[in-house]
């Protein structure tokens, strides 16, 4: 799928293109107002929810957890530090710009406040993202797989995050389109968008994996067949993980550490990659102990995405999705700490979900009711779960 042939756009004729300009924007029309029915149906469940417990939806969407880091960085700039205890330090280093960032561009532009600018932010990189991951799976497997595919992103159990002051819609944003460019072989947009996403988030450099992978598959095809490797494919390839090495490195500067600074900062958040020791040790207790509802759930959820991972490559999915998702996956197991929260890092991976997507097309059609049903009991989960964890469960997402 990442040869030149594949990679590049399907040539149409001038007087075809308009006649099939239009199905194609009606169809992506249809995505994304289902994707909206789908998340404004999760806000009002969530904000009657809140409601009925005495809270304002807003303030619970736009300034919980993590956002209020957000929120701090983009009014005061890298400055806040706590000392929970001598080995448990939360800075806000851990926390990439690029989001903060936006949230400061809009509130100097607007008379907007700054969660409701991160409210904004995130809302429309949501649709960002959506209108990518449509396109994306488009060309890989018709219009109807893509629409069911945006659906079922918009129907997660974990998918509240989408409307939420949350880093995940504006890096699925990017790395949706950045991987719809290196499937159209569109280099320098693949390479550029893929630093913009390493800016967004610490697991955003799957995308710069996605596309290096890419990338030097197609230069080993082209030097094997002795043709010449465009410029744009090694300033593509070289952009990528710029975004993603650039914060880690000035972090590193700023701790007088510079490979290891931005490291021993998610250390003392006790976040580390130790090959999933932790994830494990917490699913045997969850296994032997219990816990809360939200841990068993992660624990379905993240068990889940190994199995669709499975599917995933069984289906040959094309070489920069599986090293994007795969890097993603890789990261959520073997990451400590802060288990409640990978079904949230996991929210990017919506390859993971083409399996299903085809799946639901084929029931479609040939048992409409079956694919009403499971489409159904979906939302049901998505809607109800996404108040719980917003409104009752108070738990880190």
């Amino acid at each position: 799928m990442t040869q030149a042939s594949t990679l590049a756009p399907p040539s149409v004729t001038r007087s075809g293109s308009g006649l099939r300009a239009h199905p194609r924007a009606a169809a992506l029309g249809t995505a994304l107002g289902l994707f909206a029915a789908a998340r404004l149906t999760g806000l009002a469940v969530l904000a009657a929810t809140a409601w009925a417990t005495g809270h304002h939806p807003l303030t619970l969407l736009g300034r919980s957890w993590d956002s209020r880091w957000y929120l701090g960085i983009a009014a005061h700039g890298y400055t806040r530090t706590l000392h929970l205890k001598p080995d448990v330090v939360f800075s806000d280093l851990a926390f990439f710009p690029l989001y903060p960032a936006l949230i400061r561009a809009v509130t100097t532009l607007t008379p907007l406040s700054g969660s409701a600018a991160g409210l904004l932010v995130s809302w429309t990189a949501a649709a960002v993202a959506a209108c990518g991951i449509y396109a994306l799976a488009a060309r890989l497997h018709g219009r109807a797989v893509a629409t069911a595919l945006v659906l079922l992103w918009a129907l997660l159990p974990h998918s509240v995050v989408l409307s939420m002051a949350y880093t995940e819609p504006v890096l699925t944003a990017f790395a949706a389109w950045s991987l719809y460019a290196v499937l159209t072989g569109r280099w320098l947009w693949a390479g550029t968008l893929a630093a913009l996403a390493g800016l967004a988030r610490p697991n955003g450099f799957a995308v710069a994996a996605a596309v290096l992978a890419a990338a030097a598959y197609e230069i080993w095809r082209l030097l094997k067949q002795h043709r010449k490797v465009s410029h744009s494919l090694w300033t593509g390839a070289a952009l990528a993980p710029l975004g993603w090495a650039a914060y880690v490195l000035w972090v590193g500067h700023r701790r007088g550490d510079l490979l290891g600074g931005y490291f021993e900062v998610q250390r003392q958040w006790g976040s580390r990659f130790d090959f999933g020791r932790g994830s494990l040790r917490f699913a045997r207790h969850l296994l032997l102990q219990g816990d809360r509802f939200v841990f068993p759930m992660a624990l379905v959820i993240v068990a889940a995405a190994v199995l669709l991972y499975a599917l995933l490559l069984a289906d040959r999915a094309p070489l920069p999705l599986l090293v994007y998702t795969g890097v993603l996956l890789l990261v959520a197991l073997g990451g400590s700490g802060f288990f409640e929260s990978k079904p949230r890092f996991l929210l990017p991976a919506f390859p993971l979900l083409l399996p299903l997507a085809r799946a639901l097309v084929r029931t479609a059609r040939a048992r409409p009711w079956h694919a009403t049903v499971v489409v159904g009991a979906l939302a049901g989960l998505s809607f109800a779960y996404g108040a719980y964890l917003v409104v009752v469960a108070n738990t880190p997402l």
